[in-house]
């Protein structure tokens, strides 16, 4: 008899410590993804780092373009996303190249639609921007492209945008014109001083060579 007590004693312990535990699981574990009260999308200014917030299911509208001339590159990103524009680009507004791999350290100087113009908030801006410690040019610098079968001229131009203006299968050659031997490695903060062929000639050959100094140094 006393066994018997004992082990419903035991059952009955079971089922409450059981219970508890259920209990405890529907508090501390609610389904992965389902909120505990209600369920709200917001889109914090700034943070969308130039995407389209995702999941709001609402269709495209239009806004008023803001004025980023002259700001931080990470602030007119910014700024631009608080007006609701999410497809966001720039560009090197000195025509070398760079990529703003670190957008603090770069300002706009210039934004391919105008301030305070009405449009459809999928348009994409685009900013040409230059580093904090440049002055920005009077207008864009375009990047050089070759007219078909001619060498464009490509003097001062950054290596890295000359290379790119020619087709992909020349062979380009940089030297140092300084005559000190440096290796050109990051084209994009050297110039070029000459280039052979010359502007206007033939660009049919299989290869080109440039000399090349960097942007604070003249050419020789």
């Amino acid at each position: 008899m006393a066994n018997r007590k004992l082990i419903g004693g035991i059952t009955a312990g079971l089922l409450v410590l059981g219970g508890a535990g259920t209990a405890c699981d529907d508090i501390d574990t609610p389904a992965v993804g389902t909120p505990g009260t209600s369920t709200s999308t917001s889109t914090t200014a700034g943070s969308g780092e130039g995407k389209a917030p995702t999941g709001t299911g609402t269709e495209t509208g239009t806004g008023t373009v803001p004025d980023s001339t002259g700001m931080g590159l990470q602030a007119a990103q910014d700024t631009a996303q608080e007006a609701g524009f999410y497809s966001l680009t720039s560009h090197d507004a000195l025509g070398r190249g760079r990529m703003q791999a670190f957008d603090r350290n770069w300002k706009v100087c210039s934004q391919n639609v105008t301030a305070g113009k009405t449009v459809s908030t999928d348009t994409e801006l685009d900013f040409g921007a230059v580093k904090l410690e440049e002055d920005c040019p009077a207008e864009d610098q375009s990047a050089p492209s070759a007219a078909s079968g001619t060498m464009p001229d490509l003097k001062g131009k950054s290596v890295k945008a000359a290379r790119s203006a020619l087709d992909s299968g020349t062979s380009i050659t940089v030297t140092d014109a300084s005559g000190d031997g440096r290796f050109v490695l990051v084209e994009s903060n050297w110039q070029v001083c000459t280039q052979t062929p010359e502007a206007g000639a033939k660009s049919d050959g299989p290869s080109v060579e440039f000399t090349a100094v960097k942007f604070d140094e003249s050419c020789p």
